[in-house]
């Protein structure tokens, strides 16, 4: 039932968001669903406007009932109903799509599941942890290295390998100009350098709307940085690891930080042709899990400055499923990679993760890039 702010959905709606979409999309246009009151279709949608009038995002904390137990119960006789379909052969192609989709989907939720719930725990002074161990592991302290491309064309999207959401589709030529990219993450280190510096009191550095937000807001410090050189995490209170990748920025803060660098952020075009030349053919094609290739995925996600727009070409699925990604291309950057958090058969190269510049509770940081000349 925790919800620390409009964006920060409760563990239990999470639970049975991810079962209604298999009802709505799969179950109920079979006459397959089971029981559950009419009710539920209004309170368990997300934004999916052409099915109905969602209840309000703010207010879901406030749904005290159905039931966890409930809600679970509801969920396994979504499962065992699934599972009968399947044993029977009875979807088509397009169904299992759907069900492809709708298993992606949920792989999201599981991760935002955390971000959210990480957010809300953080607003208890108390700092409570949601489970024992330890924070984000220091990366090698070696200085940071640069990884040069000659730019030109290069093809950017999904290979057809694998699943892939439409927003990565379809596959297409893209112009680089010569570029360099980090070899590593910008570490807290680094970032403390900046706060150290004064950059959050000099406007310099910022975009306009970055340094509004500043001032609004009065950020000092990364999200859940706390004094004493301390952070908060899913682990509680801990002593912040100087090495390990800054993680909670908003991306006015990494644009903020890279200018001051001396640099800038890369476009999501520059990262995906890097992580595809850098690393293994199976890795970069997305045909095995890209937790073997540390430093580009499984960490922190990393901003790029590119806003979240369709790929030429791009056309969304039909029907209610097709609001899932288009409708949000507006207003809002790139990030790439994958947070310790994400599933990790969503961890490749052409995945297009994407949030407001303001948005700072997800795990995000950063990777420098400059431009250089041709030669």
């Amino acid at each position: 039932m925790l919800q620390g702010a409009p964006f920060a959905s409760p563990p239990k709606w999470h639970l049975a968001h991810t079962t209604w979409f298999f009802v709505t999309f799969l179950l109920e246009p079979r006459g397959a669903a089971p029981h559950a009151p009419a009710i539920w279709q209004t309170l368990f949608n997300s934004y999916y406007n052409g099915i109905g009038q969602p209840h309000n995002r703010h207010e879901r904390g406030l749904l005290s009932r159905p039931a966890l137990t409930d809600v679970m119960s509801w969920r396994t006789a979504v499962d065992d109903a699934l599972v009968s379909l399947l044993e029977k052969d009875g979807f088509g192609s397009h169904e299992l799509a759907l069900l492809e989709l709708g298993i992606q989907h949920e792989m999201q939720h599981q991760e935002l599941l955390m971000t959210d719930l990480l957010y809300s725990l953080s607003r208890n002074p108390a700092l409570p942890a949601y489970a024992d161990g330890q924070g984000p592991c220091p990366m090698p302290t070696q200085p940071r290295g640069w990884h040069r491309f000659d730019g030109g064309l290069v093809n950017i999207g999904a290979t057809g390998e694998g699943f892939a959401f439409d927003n990565e589709l379809p596959r297409h030529p893209h112009h680089l100009q010569p570029f360099e990219l980090a070899d590593r993450l910008v570490t807290n280190r680094e970032y403390q350098a900046f706060v150290d510096a004064g950059g959050y009191h000099d406007p310099q550095w910022w975009l306009s709307e970055g340094w509004e937000r500043v001032q609004q807001e009065q950020w000092q410090a990364p999200l859940h940085w706390l004094e004493d050189g301390q952070a908060f995490g899913l682990h509680g209170r801990q002593a912040r690891m100087a090495d390990a990748p800054v993680c909670h920025l908003s991306g006015y803060e990494a644009d903020a930080f890279a200018r001051w660098s001396g640099c800038r952020l890369p476009t999501e075009q520059e990262w995906e042709h890097a992580a595809t030349r850098l690393l293994p053919d199976t890795v970069a094609t997305g045909t095995q899990a890209c937790h073997a290739a540390p430093g580009w995925f499984g960490s922190v996600w990393q901003w790029t400055q590119s806003a979240y727009s369709p790929y030429p070409g791009y056309q969304p699925d039909p029907g209610a499923v097709g609001e899932y990604n288009g409708k949000f291309m507006s207003s809002q950057w790139v990030l790439k990679g994958g947070s310790f958090a994400t599933s990790r058969a969503q961890q490749r190269v052409s995945y297009r993760n994407f949030f407001y510049p303001g948005d700072r509770w997800q795990f995000t940081g950063l990777r420098l890039a400059r431009g250089v000349r041709a030669v």
